[in-house]
C-alpha cells in the first residue's frame, strides 16, 4: 500500500498518520499557558539538530478526520468543548490531509493554529488558522529549506519564530529580522535552543540591540521537560 492509498479509510475518508492527541498548556506565541488540544502528526522530512520530537518521526497510527475530531471532542469538560487546538509534528503539512484537517477544526469553532516549519508551503492553510512558522537558523542544520517567498503570505497575528543556538545564530536572525522587514509583517518570537543558549544570554542582547521581538521560553519545558504529551 502506496501513501496515497493509505491516507484512506476503505469508506475513502480522509486520515492522517497521529503519533498523539493530548490536552497541556499551550508553551509559546499568543495563547501561551491555555489549556489547549495538541493533536501531533508523525512524520517529518527535516532533522534539526536540537528536536525535541524526534519520537514522532516514526511510527504513529492512521486515523480518520472524524476520529481526530472525536478525540478533540473528548477533552471537554462540564465547562464545554475546549476552546484552542494546536496541530503540530513533526512536520504537520508533510502530510496533505492535514489541509482537510485544519479546515474541518475551524468549522467545528475551535480557535486552531498550526505550527510548521518554514519548509513547507503555506498558501494553501485555511486562512482561519494561525500559522506559527520555525524558520530554522544555520545552527539548526536545515537553514538551506527555508522557502522565504512564504513568508509573505503572514498576517499581523501570525508568527515567525526562530530557535537560537548560540552567537551567530542571533547574529543570522537579527539580519533576517531586518532585511526581509519580518516586524513589520507579523509577530517574530526570539527563543533559545535549551539545550546550547542559556536564556538569560539571549534575552541581553535582545535588549542590548533593541529588536522589535518577543523573547520566548517554552513554558511546558520550563514546567516538564521534554516529556511526551506534555
Amino acid at each position: 500500500m502506496n501513501a496515497a492509498s493509505a491516507a484512506l479509510d476503505p469508506g475513502g475518508e480522509r486520515r492522517l498518520k497521529i503519533t498523539e492527541i493530548f490536552y497541556s498548556l499551550q508553551g509559546e506565541a499568543d495563547t501561551v499557558g491555555f489549556p489547549t488540544v495538541f493533536v501531533r502528526l508523525t512524520g517529518c522530512p527535516l532533522r534539526c539538530q536540537f528536536c525535541d520530537t524526534a519520537y514522532a518521526f516514526h511510527g504513529g497510527e492512521w486515523r480518520t478526520v472524524d476520529e481526530i475530531l472525536g478525540a478533540v471532542r473528548g477533552f471537554g469538560s462540564k465547562a464545554g468543548v475546549p476552546r484552542y487546538v494546536c496541530v503540530t509534528g513533526g512536520e504537520p503539512l508533510a502530510q496533505k490531509n492535514c489541509l482537510t484537517l485544519l479546515s474541518r477544526l475551524c468549522d467545528a469553532e475551535y480557535r486552531v493554529s498550526i505550527e510548521t516549519s518554514g519548509a513547507m508551503p503555506l498558501g494553501e492553510v485555511d486562512a482561519r488558522v494561525v500559522r506559527v512558522v520555525d524558520v530554522k537558523t544555520p545552527g539548526s542544520g536545515e537553514e538551506r529549506r527555508n522557502r522565504y517567498e512564504d513568508l509573505s503570505l503572514l498576517r499581523p497575528e501570525e508568527h515567525i519564530k526562530f530557535v537560537i543556538c548560540d552567537r551567530a545564530d542571533y547574529e543570522w536572525s537579527r539580519e533576517k529580522l531586518s532585511s526581509l522587514e519580518l516586524a513589520e509583517r507579523c509577530q517574530v518570537l526570539f527563543s533559545p535552543s535549551a539545550e546550547q543558549l542559556p536564556a538569560r544570554e539571549l534575552a541581553d542582547w535582545i535588549l542590548e540591540d533593541r529588536l522589535p521581538v518577543r523573547f520566548q521560553m517554552q513554558l511546558h519545558k520550563v514546567l516538564w521537560g521534554n516529556v511526551p504529551g506534555k
